[in-house]
């Protein structure tokens, strides 16, 4: 093709002589047949990192104060960690709180469903997994994910607190990051709390014994989480913490005035 002569013009860039394209770039978007390993490098990545950003924070951003329900994906509907998951539920929508979950099976179902049965704001956060696991039919607000990281940011955003029931290394990871957020200061010291002391009371005693005494961690990190047993403990829990973060909130506001 013989090239054009004279100024060229690509949005706002000026292009003269051998700079000048053969093709416009609509043309080259609209062409049939095209690479699409494009879709597989980390610049495409990254644009879907963006979106899956956006589409969480504009989906999340209007559903009010919420609490982030954790626990087994294994857990059947019959056991008595499920009741107790969807009483602690039913609780915090009472007490005007939105409900968050991972949006599975399990612990998540029952938290879903306890808020939906009570009338509240029930959210999944569903995440890509390599077996099949969809949305708990209880969700009325639900996002999916491919990237855990972007899903767990949007716990840690959209969470006052969070409540653990018994699971594992799902959990515990969503556990161990908040903790350690807390504790470097990224957020506010917002409740954790960890719901059946048989279950956790073995691994809170490891931390209080070992790392402490280890040095790993310093005594008061080890009050960035509360174990408790029944529903209603768990929401006390809960309540008193958000109050103690608002009332930390407040008091920075007015040292800064």
């Amino acid at each position: 093709m013989t090239k054009m002569t004279g100024n060229y013009q690509k949005g706002p860039v000026i292009l003269r002589g051998t700079q000048i394209p053969e093709t416009t770039t609509d043309a080259r978007l609209l062409a049939p047949i095209q690479d699409s390993s494009f879709v597989h490098g980390d610049p495409w990545r990254i644009m879907r990192i963006q979106a899956e950003f956006v589409e969480g924070f504009g989906a999340l951003a209007k559903i009010g104060p919420a609490i982030s329900i954790f626990g087994s994906a294994r857990t059947a509907p019959d056991h008595p960690h499920f009741a107790l998951a969807e009483d602690i539920a039913r609780r915090l929508v009472a007490e005007d709180y939105a409900v968050l979950t991972g949006g599975g099976p399990g612990i998540m179902a029952a938290g879903n469903k306890g808020a939906a049965e009570a009338g509240g704001v029930s959210v999944g956060l569903g995440i890509e997994l390599p077996y099949e696991q969809s949305m708990n039919e209880y969700v009325n607000l639900g996002i999916n994910f491919r990237y855990f990281f972007v899903r767990k940011m949007m716990f840690v955003k959209y969470s006052l607190g969070y409540v653990v029931l018994p699971g594992g290394f799902g959990t515990m990871d969503e556990l161990f990051e908040a903790v350690t957020l807390a504790q470097t200061k990224k957020v506010l010291s917002f409740p954790l709390v960890l719901v059946d002391s048989d279950y956790w009371g073995g691994l809170v005693d490891w931390i209080n014994t070992r790392m402490v005494d280890e040095g790993m961690i310093s005594p008061q990190d080890t009050k960035l989480i509360t174990v408790v047993d029944t529903a209603e403990d768990a929401v006390a829990e809960i309540l008193a913490g958000v109050h103690r973060v608002a009332d930390q909130v407040r008091a920075e506001k007015n040292k800064a005035h």
